[in-house]
């Protein structure tokens, strides 16, 4: 990832968090060393945050992409991952596969993905998002 980056002109920088005080502590780095963007991995710790972490965002105007959807609705920029509810509907229906006895279950990936961009969020940044970027996106967020 970091080849890829640096074969476009660009740097990632990796901020390690535990708790609330170090992602507190990382937001005041990134809008010190005025990196343009963030990005979260899909980790439960930031899932459980995102509030947090969107606050963050809006606060330094640091635009920010998310692994899930949830994050957009609390007024992350934008999102694309797995659909979390798609997620615990399969995890259902494999769960009662093998509760049934089956065997040699197969394992499975996401088949689905969403795209979700918040409006709201990029007219606070003030930032124009191309209409083709809206074409694609799954949702919309007035």
């Amino acid at each position: 990832m970091q080849a890829a980056a640096r074969s476009l002109g660009l740097e990632i920088k990796l901020f390690a968090t535990i708790n609330n005080r170090d992602i507190d502590a990382a937001f005041i780095e990134i809008a010190h060393q005025r990196i343009g963007a963030v990005l979260t991995i899909p980790d439960v710790f930031f899932t459980s945050r995102r509030v947090q972490l969107a606050t963050l965002a809006s606060r330094f105007a640091i635009p920010a992409m998310y692994s899930i959807r949830e994050f957009a609705e609390v007024g992350g920029l934008m999102s694309y991952g797995e659909n979390l509810a798609d997620q615990w509907r399969r995890v259902g229906i494999y769960a009662g596969r093998v509760l049934k006895g089956e065997k040699n279950l197969p394992v499975e990936q996401s088949a689905r993905f969403e795209f979700v961009i918040n409006m709201q969020t990029a007219r606070a940044f003030n930032l124009a998002i191309p209409s083709g970027l809206l074409a694609i996106a799954d949702e919309v967020i007035e």
